[in-house]
């Protein structure tokens, strides 16, 4: 019994061994994951959360990731196929869970036509993808096709965190709940109010805009 009791403490004692010798991102290779690289045009390094290809065969592949460039966020898409040339607009449209379908503007990188970024959404994208648990995306290519994906959005709240950390952006962004309230999520609800309702909200919101001059 002694033997056998040896044995199994050495074999635990080698699996973690191996277990702490293994990069983060092969460790969440099925899921979300915080890595870090460098840019290739302006040399300099970043931080990113990374989604987990789909699952379905049924969907292209397709990942997301939520970056901290030179102290700005950026959402980006990264697919395996062609979305435009080099620096070009295309449109993109996701749903968070039920939520209704929101449509923006993206743009490819200047050394990329399978990956495509922005900056000017990207917090109101981040806002609903910390408040959800899965994401359907749909990208309009130049070529007329259309690229689409769902992703889950399990585990992705650590691995974002960590890039608002880069960023310089606090837990007093969020709310209690520690998931941000994005506008997305506030215009749904705010449908969902009686007239009388949404005129009590508009006028304590007033109040507050007020006090904040």
């Amino acid at each position: 019994m002694k033997h056998r009791s040896f044995f199994g403490k050495s074999i635990s004692r080698i699996i973690l061994a191996l277990l702490i010798a293994l990069p983060i991102n092969v460790l969440a290779a099925g899921g979300w994951s915080y890595q870090q690289d460098r840019d290739r045009l302006t040399n300099q390094s970043y931080s990113y959360a990374r989604s987990p290809l789909p699952s379905s065969a049924q969907y292209e592949l397709i990942r997301l990731e939520v970056a901290c460039k030179e102290n700005k966020l950026q959402f980006v898409v990264d697919s395996n196929s062609l979305i435009a040339s080099q620096g070009r607009s295309f449109d993109v449209e996701y749903q968070v869970d039920k939520k209704p379908p929101v449509t923006i503007s993206m743009k490819t990188f200047a050394d990329s036509k399978r990956r495509g970024y922005t900056e000017e959404h990207a917090r109101e994208i981040i806002d609903d993808i910390l408040s959800g648990q899965s994401i359907f995306i749909r990208v309009n290519t130049m070529i007329k096709q259309v690229l689409t994906a769902a992703i889950t959005l399990e585990g992705a709240g650590q691995p974002i965190q960590q890039v608002f950390a880069d960023c310089g952006i606090g837990v007093s962004d969020k709310t209690e709940s520690g998931a941000a309230y994005g506008w997305a999520e506030f215009e749904q609800d705010f449908q969902k109010l009686s007239s009388a309702q949404q005129q009590e909200v508009l006028g304590k919101i007033k109040k507050i805009m007020q006090e904040m001059r």
